[in-house]
């Protein structure tokens, strides 16, 4: 816990004085990115016949959101446009963001991302992930201006426990840039997913031990809604 606070409070005093962001182009891979493009032309087709405005919500992220299929209902009253694909990680997210984002006005944005660290040799470290967080939020505010940007905490999963330290780091160190860059906020979910044992709450997750199930999305529902209020977004 100490270790995880002094990282995200050196963050805190190095950001600021940095006018640069990191060189993530490097992390972007063509066959990792290209992979994706069937699901971006989807979403291209439906932003063609899809319209929004500053009532509309976007939820955006990795399979977690592409299979919240209760979203609009887990959500209510807030008005929902969900653009979720699997296996996104921030890397090709940031390749696609004007694709899936630029098209439309929104309330407020909802990102949720969590497969650059996964437990493969490919995993990105925490501090990589904090440097693609921010190229993104980067990217939004040229693109969208002062839209509230609410990013939800990485998960506890028991499929990818092992790998939780450094996720869990991940998240402080986003948790710690977030604090003082409005609009830019944090929706912390460790505490709802985490169990008296100090283990994840297999209860919440499918037969994967990776994604949420119904009792999963309610809960995680409740936790964006109280975020989403936090930041001053209303119905």
């Amino acid at each position: 816990m100490f270790r995880l606070s002094l990282v995200a409070l050196l963050v805190l005093l190095a950001a600021p004085f940095s006018c640069d962001y990191p060189d993530v182009e490097s992390y972007i891979q063509a066959e990792e990115v290209l992979r994706w493009e069937p699901a971006i032309h989807r979403f291209d087709s439906l932003n063609a016949i899809e319209d929004s405005d500053e009532t509309t919500l976007l939820v955006t992220g990795s399979s977690s959101v592409r299979l919240w299929d209760g979203v609009a209902t887990d959500l209510a009253p807030y008005k929902v446009m969900q653009r979720g694909y699997g296996g996104a990680k921030l890397s090709d997210y940031n390749y696609y963001a004007k694709r899936i984002i630029k098209a439309h006005r929104f309330k407020g944005i909802v990102v949720f991302i969590a497969n650059d660290i996964h437990g493969g040799d490919d995993d990105r470290s925490p501090e990589e992930v904090l440097a693609l967080f921010r190229k993104l939020s980067k990217q939004i505010r040229e693109q969208n201006g002062r839209t509230p940007v609410l990013w939800v905490g990485i998960t506890p999963t028991p499929y990818r426990w092992e790998v939780w330290p450094n996720t869990r780091e991940a998240n402080e160190l986003i948790k710690a840039y977030c604090k003082w860059r409005r609009p830019l906020h944090f929706i912390p979910t460790e505490d709802l997913f985490i169990g008296p044992d100090g283990l994840p709450d297999s209860s919440l997750f499918r037969a994967d031990m990776l994604h949420l199930n119904a009792d999963g999305y309610r809960v995680w529902a409740e936790r964006i809604k109280e975020g989403l209020a936090g930041a001053g977004i209303e119905p």
